[in-house]
């Protein structure tokens, strides 16, 4: 007789907490141990019968997961916002382990894509660039602050350029400790600046040897998207096939909320659901779509030269396309942040279109004609 037991896990930096739902006799088996993969598989090969394991993704990360997989038990990270939960239930642990184990039994559990470690490292590097550039955006607004609250401002329109600096270093607080914070937030904005372009080096060297470098070449066609926000993208949404040019949007959080019942449907805002680093660099990349555009520049024109025709054909049609969206939404006098919402989703789209191609060829390999195995 086929057996199978399903095995949900709570899982911890400290602990790790199991629940086994027997489907043929209906019993549950509980357990509690250490957050170390060898004892989790120790106690797994007690039970009796096939297993499928399954826990939510959390900061954790994959490696329990690539542990488990590696030894030949079947195991699925469960996606967060999928999970069917009653808004009163606030009891953690031993319920939701036995709420996996249950929605697994159901087959109701909607798994996220596993990364390599190679994969997940260069996420890694790229969060980290990510994070160097907020440190030093709010490094600067405190030296802003700083000047305003003194009742000095900078007349200039750009600032953060040479002369913003030289401008700074030459002011002077009759307060000694209002300099000294003065002088010490503008050494933490060079070496934050240093830091940023250490690792945007970094990013640059890693894409010669990246699996994803031919992906990034075909984003970096669009415009607003540069070698660190089409990295961030590759990395981040790693297998561009998975989803098609409707789907992608969703991944990324970017399609409305709705709230239906009978024959009300009401749409809201974005869901926000899904990757929020990948959400964010498609925002920030819409913006430039807003501006004027009649042919590619410079830096389009050398990045078409290293794709084939086909993305460079794509390309030009989705930036017509964005910048023509962008125009329209203007015309009718729309909110310019709902407008860049909108323009991202599609943005996401377009990304798809010249990414997920590449990768199915990739995957279909090199095809050999009779003819020139013969010449071969």
């Amino acid at each position: 007789m086929f057996e199978r037991t399903f095995i949900g896990l709570d899982v911890h930096a400290k602990t790790i907490v199991a629940c086994a739902l027997d489907t043929a006799t209906g019993e549950v088996i509980r357990a509690k141990m250490i957050p170390d993969p060898v004892a989790v598989l120790a106690w797994l090969q007690t039970l009796t019968g096939q297993v499928q394991v399954v826990y939510e993704a959390g900061p954790t990360r994959f490696g329990l997961s690539r542990f488990l997989t590696g030894h030949g038990v079947d195991c699925l990270i469960a996606a967060p916002s999928k999970l069917m939960r009653a808004p009163g239930d606030h009891v953690k642990n031993k319920r939701d382990a036995l709420i996996l184990a249950r929605m697994l039994s159901l087959g109701q559990v909607t798994a996220v894509r596993v990364p390599t470690e190679d994969e997940e490292a260069l996420r890694d590097l790229s969060r980290a660039r990510q994070q160097a550039s907020k440190e030093l955006a709010h490094a600067r607004q405190r030296i802003n602050a700083l000047m305003l609250r003194r009742g000095l401002y900078y007349p200039e329109k750009k600032r953060w350029t040479l002369q913003h600096l030289e401008w700074l270093h030459r002011q002077r607080f009759e307060q000694r400790a209002a300099q000294l914070t003065l002088e010490t937030d503008l050494e933490l904005v060079a070496m934050l600046k240093e830091h940023l372009k250490r690792l945007e080096f970094q990013i640059t060297e890693q894409i010669e040897d990246c699996e994803y470098q031919e992906v990034i070449n075909a984003l970096m066609c669009f415009r607003g998207i540069a070698t660190t926000t089409a990295f961030g993208l590759a990395v981040e949404i790693g297998d561009w096939t998975r989803f098609t040019g409707s789907s992608i949007g969703s991944y990324v959080g970017l399609v409305p909320s709705e709230h239906s019942s009978g024959v009300t449907r009401s749409q809201g805002s974005i869901t926000k659901a899904g990757n929020s680093y990948a959400r964010r660099l498609l925002v920030e990349a819409a913006w430039h779509h807003d501006r004027d555009y009649s042919r590619p520049g410079a830096r389009l024109i050398k990045q078409f030269r290293l794709v084939d025709s086909a993305t460079r054909t794509r390309a030009m049609e989705g930036n017509r396309r964005l910048h023509h969206i962008w125009e329209q939404f203007n015309k009718r006098g729309k909110l310019p942040v709902k407008a860049n919402t909108a323009v991202a989703r599609e943005l996401a789209g377009w990304c798809w279109s010249v990414a997920a191609p590449l990768q199915q060829k990739a995957a279909r390999g090199p095809i050999f004609t009779e003819a020139a195995m013969h010449a071969a």
